[in-house]
């Protein structure tokens, strides 16, 4: 659990040096130059990420804090369709989709984590999820405020076309994890029930 939890630190920590320490960024933008800093900050990101997914797979075994009913994995995955839409929206130029919900990935990530809450009740994966919409509520409110301030703008409006794109391309990945994607990265099928 430990290891869990120290990635868990890791990769949203650094996920959210902008929001707790907008100055820390800054200089080290400054010192490093810009390609130093995205170079160092991918390079840590990828090393937090394979502690919290090591640290994930480790604590798995931990006994359960809550058996969801069988009906949550039904909601998981039609949540999920929501999730990936919104993800591929935020990689495309912005559509309607991205427009209304101003930052998609984060709503993918908070749609996400709500999710598997919802289906997931060993202690591991409660800590996993809740932390992550965390960071999803914490960065959404970040955004606001510097929306609010001038600091950032929403996309502009591009074209309808991404919105069907975004649509297709959901449904597909939705599709395509649901059908076989998850059991051979995540070693757990979503149609189990």
């Amino acid at each position: 659990m430990a290891l869990l939890i120290l990635g868990i630190v890791l990769f949203l920590g650094l996920h959210l040096i902008r929001v707790v320490t907008p100055g820390l960024r800054t200089s080290l933008i400054a010192s490093l130059g810009e390609g130093g800093w995205k170079g160092a900050y991918s390079i840590a990101s990828v090393i937090a990420l394979v502690v919290l997914i090591y640290g994930f797979g480790q604590a798995r075994d931990m006994t359960p804090v809550w058996s969801p009913p069988f009906w949550m994995s039904h909601i998981t995955i039609l949540l999920m369709l929501f999730a990936l839409i919104c993800l591929v929206a935020s990689l495309l130029p912005a559509g309607h989709i991205a427009v209304r919900t101003k930052h998609p990935m984060v709503l993918s990530v908070k749609i996400w984590a709500l999710a598997h809450l919802l289906s997931n009740g060993d202690g591991a994966a409660i800590l996993l999820f809740a932390a992550f919409l965390a960071w999803g509520v914490i960065l959404r409110i970040s955004f606001k405020r510097r929306e609010r301030a001038g600091e950032i703008t929403v996309r502009p409006f591009v074209s309808a076309k991404y919105d069907l794109y975004a649509v297709v391309i959901g449904v597909v990945a939705w599709a395509l994890i649901i059908w076989k994607l998850h059991a051979w990265i995540i070693g757990v099928s979503p149609l189990v029930i």
